[in-house]
């Protein structure tokens, strides 16, 4: 087993493209790479006595993403019955250890959570919540996030994922991300989400009024989100729109401090809400998605993030897929998967169509 920071991992390569994993650190992503250069941050000095608290890689986040809060106290919930629940901030997935299994050809891997005595204080559901990574090709890398209900009562859930992609702070104004429809939201001191903006189809991750911003989707995006960064000479496409997943509901840009070298882009299946079964999402949409997922049996999300070269010189070509999947009512649902892709700047790729 390969070692790296003096931790066990597991590393799938595909040409060029090399993917580490701890999947006893909250079945974390640390870091993916392409002929030696980061796609992935994960910085050097990591501590490793406290990997949810790590700034790289990418956090699961489950059963809940993001400050959900009851009154003033930020890491509670409020169940169907009006329990008060106490839960971490992004839910208790990143700090918990996954089963995992690698596929025979290196290339991709199955990581498992289920309920267990040190889930079910804070969340008392039987469930099991499996992630896979596989390289589609040596640029391409699918993900899929599954989350399945092995009890008898609806499981509520809002799971997402949390990408630290690697970008020196001293490149961000020129560094742009083309958006679909969104409305762009925020959430409030008090936890509220606050009123819509609507969204701009491009912005540079120099501007303040993205950060720590939700862009909540108008309904299955078109074309694929894309962040080009010409200082790096790459190009990150990521489709939300794949066949068979579940929508995803929000898109969040976010960076730690002015001196990061990493922006992040986390994807949602809702946005964070005090009372998660009782409480509508502030994000408005139709009245069927208005509250966070209550699954029966099996849902499921995906995405797909490919990396090619901007004009002017070749990289080698990579991507990654993310997704959920989930039964609904006893009826398997197929994730939604998106690719986020690098690829020359003076090449458009058509719009999707479904």
């Amino acid at each position: 087993m390969p070692i790296f920071q003096q931790q066990d991992i597991i590393e799938l390569v595909d040409g060029p493209s090399r993917l580490r994993i701890a999947p006893q650190v909250g079945g974390r992503l640390l870091s993916w790479d392409i002929d030696g250069e980061p796609v992935i941050f994960w910085p050097e000095q990591a501590d490793w006595s406290a990997p949810a608290k790590v700034r790289g890689g990418n956090p699961l986040l489950f059963p809940f993403l993001g400050r959900h809060r009851v009154g003033n106290t930020v890491g509670r919930w409020r169940d169907a019955a009006g329990v008060v629940r106490d839960l971490p901030m992004h839910g208790f997935a990143r700090d918990l250890p996954f089963a995992a299994h690698v596929d025979a050809d290196g290339r991709g891997i199955d990581m498992t959570l289920e309920s267990s005595d040190a889930t079910r204080d804070g969340y008392p559901f039987a469930f099991r919540f499996d992630a896979r990574y596989q390289f589609a090709d040596a640029n391409t890398l699918d993900v899929e996030l599954t989350t399945r209900n092995l009890g008898d009562a609806p499981l509520p859930y809002y799971a997402g994922h949390h990408f630290y992609f690697a970008l020196p702070h001293g490149e961000r104004a020129q560094t742009s991300i083309d958006l679909p429809p969104t409305q762009r939201r925020f959430q409030e001191a008090d936890g509220s989400i606050s009123a819509p903006v609507a969204g701009e189809t491009r912005y540079t991750l120099d501007e303040a009024r993205i950060l720590d911003r939700f862009h909540c989707l108008e309904g299955v995006p078109a074309r694929p989100l894309r962040i080009t960064m010409p200082g790096r000479n790459r190009r990150i496409d990521i489709d939300l729109n794949r066949p068979g997943s579940v929508e995803w509901y929000t898109v969040t840009t976010w960076t730690e401090k002015p001196e990061s070298d990493f922006y992040s882009w986390s994807r949602g299946s809702a946005c964070p809400t005090p009372s998660t079964t009782a409480s509508a999402c502030a994000c408005s949409r139709p009245a069927r998605r208005k509250r966070p997922r209550c699954a029966s049996a099996s849902p499921s999300s995906t995405e797909r993030h490919g990396v090619r070269p901007c004009a002017g010189r070749h990289v080698p070509r990579a991507a990654s897929r993310h997704g959920h999947s989930h039964r609904l009512n006893g009826r398997a649902v197929t994730p939604r998967t998106s690719r986020a892709a690098i690829e020359p700047a003076n090449r458009r790729r058509a719009p999707r169509t479904r």
